[in-house]
């Protein structure tokens, strides 16, 4: 066992965020932790890496076990550069080398076998603490999140908030502590990214502990589901869609065990009262209510389906022709992207591509919040916009949630007001908290009632998951399938995408490019274009031609020969494999790429030619 916490519970004053509850890590488990917002999952991630304390509860661990967790301040020295701050990291590597460096100075002098013993110990050392590719490791990690290589020597100062977060993140990355815990860690990544990331932390070496609301990374990632609800833990294995049918088939199966003792019980109580003051019957009515003492009473699990419902409908049907455009060209002081494209009534289209491709500045032109620089874009006959802003969602005011909705709405009465919030979860009390108090989550709610209350006929969102939670976004999906006008809408969300989006719109560095289908049957394309180019290749490749069968005095010369080449390329293997250790190579990560790329070239050659000389060896 890696990690084991028993009945950990943690309180605030007299709020109970957790309690009893069990938790524990085996191997190189990829656990989920799901639960809706603020139902302690962060904390408890806080409690494990030792930034808050559980205050009850028994935690063992493995000595030595390194948890790793991305704190909000990680990034101190902004003074720093991001290769300083990287490079941190790796202070054993180069004290190895250090120690190897002097060995060899030794060696230049006197050379015996304590030496030699010594530095070949430090050489494996340098070699399993990555000391052959470190440079290269953080350049690709680094480079993979969205950065540019030149940003290694900027200063950490420099960077924006949520850019100093995602260099934590690479830090934590590549510190590959024995535990890595991730919170919500596709947050302000591109799809790109998060399909990168997913790669790297199913294929991580050691255990990771995730709390996400992105379902599609949690299904390709966790083996283990934690689920938790008022308080309570209960893990599943397999992924988050498995989880989901396992826990509904749970709730369902104790329900019918819960009616049927019910059943049960009142039959018991109903003999118990027919039989209890009849002599010849007393005995036989106490032995009914000792059974039912001592009966395991089944209790219904509470399940937290409480989410907001609403049912978007257009005020007007609209013209067939939504909105249609004409080389548009996006952008602020250079051109994006240029768009051409057509949308009709009843599509659903998802605009998708990399951070910094045009996907919000493509629907603020629409809006009008962004003056296009050439071509058009025309919306259709009584076609009525509706807006979502990802960033106008997080509005703060003074106004209390009553009145903000009110206010924009005077036309309604109160009940008619009260009824719209109680839809999207601000009920009693609710109403009355003031929206700079409410959480992400609450605000988006709040201008998804607005958004309703319009009856547009066309919808365009700018990333309308942002801040919910897994609940809140398959209620929205719901809510959105229902709808009889049409959406144009950005999205990182994969999952929410696929579920909505009847084609796509796909914006990347070579121009705006539109797929006509959902976003499985896009990715599906995608692979079935790898495969394709890769046969194309294979194809292309000069057919297998029939070996002319050699004499036997031609056979062995071509022995002898193969001889010799293998011999030659062996010692050149030799020497290539040496120049690792030489400084030219290892202090730079391109050479030592280019020599590792060689010394696999000629590992091929020489099994090429082994097979070659045992099949003639055999003639």
């Amino acid at each position: 066992m890696l990690y084991q916490v028993s009945k950990a519970a943690k309180y605030y004053g007299a709020e109970t965020v957790f309690e009893d509850c069990n938790f524990e890590i085996r191997g190189t488990e990829k656990i989920a932790i799901v639960g809706r917002n603020g139902c302690g999952k962060t904390t408890f991630l806080r409690c494990m890496c030792g930034e808050e304390n559980f205050d009850r509860g028994t935690v063992s661990r493995q000595n030595g076990t390194v948890i790793g967790y991305l704190a909000q301040k990680v990034l101190e020295h902004d003074e720093r550069t991001v290769e300083e701050e990287l490079m941190t990291i790796y202070d054993h590597v180069f004290d190895v080398q250090k120690q190897m460096h002097e060995l060899e100075e030794q060696m230049a002098q006197d050379v015996n076998e304590k030496i030699l013993n010594q530095y070949a110990r430090l050489q494996e050392e340098f070699e399993a603490a990555g000391g052959y590719n470190w440079e290269s490791e953080m350049k690709t990690v680094f480079s993979k999140f969205g950065f540019d290589l030149s940003d290694l020597k900027k200063k950490i100062g420099e960077f924006s908030g949520g850019q100093k977060t995602r260099i934590a993140f690479v830090r934590l990355l590549l510190s590959k502590p024995d535990i890595l815990l991730l919170d919500e860690p596709t947050n302000h990544l591109d799809l790109g990214a998060i399909e990168w990331l997913e790669g790297y932390v199913k294929n991580y070496p050691r255990a990771v502990v995730i709390v996400s609301h992105d379902r599609m990374f949690l299904d390709r990632v966790a083996d283990c589901v934690v689920d938790m609800e008022y308080g309570k833990m209960k893990r599943y294995t397999g992924n988050y869609s498995s989880f989901t049918v396992q826990k509904e088939n749970d709730l369902e199966r104790i329900q019918q065990a819960y009616e049927r003792q019910q059943k049960d019980i009142q039959r018991l109580q109903a003999l118990i009262e027919k039989f209890r003051y009849k002599k010849n019957k007393a005995a036989f009515a106490q032995s009914k209510i000792k059974y039912l003492e001592r009966m395991d009473k089944i209790e219904l699990e509470k399940a937290d389906s409480k989410t907001f419902h609403a049912k978007f409908t257009p005020a007007i049907k609209g013209g067939d022709r939504v909105l249609e455009t004409e080389k548009l060209k996006i952008g602020y002081s250079s051109v994006l992207c240029e768009i051409t494209m057509a949308m009709r009534r009843g599509d659903r289209i998802g605009v998708i591509g990399d951070n910094g491709t045009g996907k919000s500045t493509f629907v603020k032109t629409l809006m009008g919040l962004v003056a296009p620089l050439g071509g058009s874009f025309l919306y259709g006959h009584q076609i009525e916009v509706g807006y979502f802003d990802q960033q106008l969602a997080q509005f703060s005011t003074g106004k209390t949630v009553l009145e903000e909705l009110w206010d924009e709405n005077p036309e309604l009465d109160r009940t008619q007001v009260r009824s719209v919030l109680g839809q999207f979860l601000f009920s009693a009390d609710d109403v009355f908290k003031t929206v700079d108090v409410l959480s992400g989550g609450e605000k988006v709610r709040l201008s998804l009632a607005k958004l309703l209350l319009k009856h547009s006929n066309l919808l365009i969102l700018d990333e309308p998951t942002n801040h919910l939670d897994i609940p809140g976004k398959e209620a929205l999906e719901e809510s959105l399938k229902d709808f009889t006008g049409s959406i144009l809408f950005v999205s990182h969300d994969r999952y929410f995408i696929n579920q909505l989006a009847t084609s796509l719109l796909i914006l990347d560095e070579t121009g705006a490019h539109f797929f006509n289908g959902t976003y499985q049957e896009y990715t599906d394309s995608k692979k079935e274009e790898q495969a394709a180019a890769v046969s194309s290749v294979m194809k292309k490749a000069e057919p297998a031609k029939e070996k002319k069968r050699l004499s036997p005095e031609g056979r062995r010369r071509r022995i002898a020969y193969i001889e010799k080449e293998i011999t030659d390329k062996e010692n050149a293997l030799e020497e290539a494999q040496n120049l690792r250790f030489d400084p030219v190579y290892y202090e730079d990560y391109k050479k030592l790429n280019e020599l590792e790329e060689k010394i696999e070239n000629l590992q091929t050659d020489i099994a090429k030619l082994m097979d070659e000389w045992e099949e003639l060896s055999e003639e």
